[in-house]
């Protein structure tokens, strides 16, 4: 154990003597690797006032000089890559070119914030009645807050105090205390980049820094993403108390088979979509509903051949297709949901429980999973297993494997494989899910469109990043003005007044 990884405020690093701390591991060995600072409802209003200091001026800077702040930034994030992905590897455990994915995904959404003049101009109209002008402005918020998982310690933030912070906002970021490391450091490379003191905050911590800023007035809105019951909890309260909220909860994203599917290139894509990272992913593809025995037979068997080429290992070998789990007790989760598909009378047809590492035998791996005949009333088709396990479940047709995507409870993502161009548009128009893919197994949108789901995976009216994310941190102010002439005088009018 080498350091005590603190908080970022007012610009400088703080690591207080009243907070708890606890330990973080490098899922691969389950070794403890250094400790991380619980911020203490002290430590995090200390982080909202160095916020709200800084708002005001903040608030008054160009978006141009706004934007040129992001510019540097993301030379940074580029020339700091290598850092950043050995971060994330060391304490999540994702392998490094999955981590560089991740930043690059992150990357771009700086590129999408960069176009800040643009995307903050408002609307303008002359002359809407005699001598009348109106305009909207897109105005800060103020203080807003994110909270953020461990899958994604760089993405995720990423996706949000970039597009807050060029609409003028002052951000306090709540990162995972399981993998805090990386998400502070890109935090500093933004400090370095010329951001202003205070405009930028991090505090890492647990429920009662999170509950500090759900009820902490000065917070105007909060950003979330995580699992549904927590997201549920803090869109619940962050409304409750006034703010706006956007909360990104589960997922169980599903693929259609259809029987005229490139069944080789589908099998080649699914196995990245399911197993990349370790299936910890809110996006990772977790069932796959075959229309017909013939697809789905073919399917578990050329998954299944596919499955034995997966190299499992540790972060830095950039030859392994992924890593450990994030925790000793969420490796138990997944394997307990393997052994409940199991009593309840699955197939397990690619079997990870029993896996080990040479090397790394204490570490939180879990193997590549393939489970067949899963039906919609067993536990691990119900709730998310966020682990490298993917299951099989068989419809007799495209509608009925669309009703059971239907039925399911989350609606994140999904995805159909055809060659069928009507089937494919009947699918998407018609699904009941926020992001949909064609032959595109992993629908993630691009920086300029939004990110999120529909039923119990988004809790709010706007998604994350994209031209949602300008709405979400930015409040309408919508001014008529008039200017009378000093020639004509207007009388008195009771009636309401109309645009004549």
């Amino acid at each position: 154990m080498s350091d005590v990884v603190g908080h970022l405020i007012g610009g400088k690093l703080v690591v207080n003597a009243h907070d708890r701390s606890q330990a973080v591991f490098n899922p691969a060995t389950a070794v403890e690797s250094r400790l991380v600072s619980l911020a203490s409802t002290t430590t995090v209003e200390d982080a909202i006032s160095a916020a709200q200091t800084a708002f005001p001026a903040w608030r008054n800077t160009s978006p141009a000089n706004r934007a040129r702040i992001m510019f540097r930034f993301k030379e940074l994030l580029h020339t700091n890559a290598d850092k950043i992905c050995q971060l994330i590897g060391q304490e999540h455990g994702k392998i490094v070119h999955d981590a560089a994915g991740e930043l690059q995904r992150g990357i771009e959404n700086v590129e999408y914030a960069c176009y800040a003049p643009e995307l903050l101009k408002g609307e303008h109209s002359k002359n809407v009645g005699p001598n009348i002008d109106a305009w909207s402005e897109m105005q800060a918020l103020g203080v807003v807050a994110g909270i953020t998982p461990f899958n994604f310690p760089v993405m995720v933030p990423l996706w949000m105090y970039p597009m807050a912070i060029v609409c003028g906002n002052c951000f306090v970021l709540k990162p995972s205390e399981r993998d805090p490391s990386a998400a502070l450091f890109v935090a500093k490379l933004l400090q370095e980049a010329g951001l202003p003191d205070g405009v930028m905050n991090v505090v890492n911590g647990d429920k009662e820094a999170v509950d500090t800023l759900l009820n902490d007035a000065r917070v105007q809105a909060v950003s979330f993403v995580g699992s549904t019951p927590i997201a549920k909890h803090i869109y619940a309260s962050a409304t409750a108390n006034g703010k706006r909220c956007q909360a990104l909860g589960g997922a169980k994203n599903h693929a259609i088979i259809m029987p005229d599917a490139d069944m080789d290139n589908a099998v080649s894509q699914l196995v990245g979509a399911a197993y990349g990272s370790s299936g910890e992913r809110c996006m990772a593809l977790s069932v796959v509903v075959a229309v017909g025995d013939e697809a789905a037979d073919n399917f578990v068997v050329k998954m299944s051949e596919q499955m034995q080429s997966l190299k499992v290992g540790e972060a830095t070998d950039a030859n392994n297709d992924f890593g450990p789990l994030i925790t000793r007790q969420h490796k138990d989760k997944v394997v307990e949901h393997i052994n409940s598909a199991e009593r309840d009378g699955a197939v397990v047809v690619v079997d990870g429980r029993d896996i080990s590492i040479d090397g790394y035998e204490q570490g939180f791996f879990v193997g590549g999973t393939l489970i067949d005949h899963v039906t919609a009333s067993m536990t691990c088709y119900q709730e998310e297993i966020f682990g490298p396990v993917l299951l099989v479940v068989r419809a007799e047709s495209m509608q009925q494997a669309m009703d059971i995507i239907d039925a399911h409870e989350y609606g994140n993502g999904t995805c159909i494989f055809t060659r069928d161009g009507e089937a494919a548009r009947f699918f998407s128009d018609n699904i009941n899910v926020g992001m949909v893919g064609i032959n595109v197994p992993l629908p993630v949108p691009v920086a300029s469109h939004s990110f999120g789901g529909w039923k119990n995976s988004l809790f709010g009216d706007l998604s994350a990043y994209g031209p949602d994310a300008v709405r979400f941190y930015t409040r309408r102010k919508t001014v008529t003005q008039r200017w009378p002439s000093t020639d004509v005088r207007e009388g008195v009018e009771f009636s309401m007044p109309t645009m004549k």
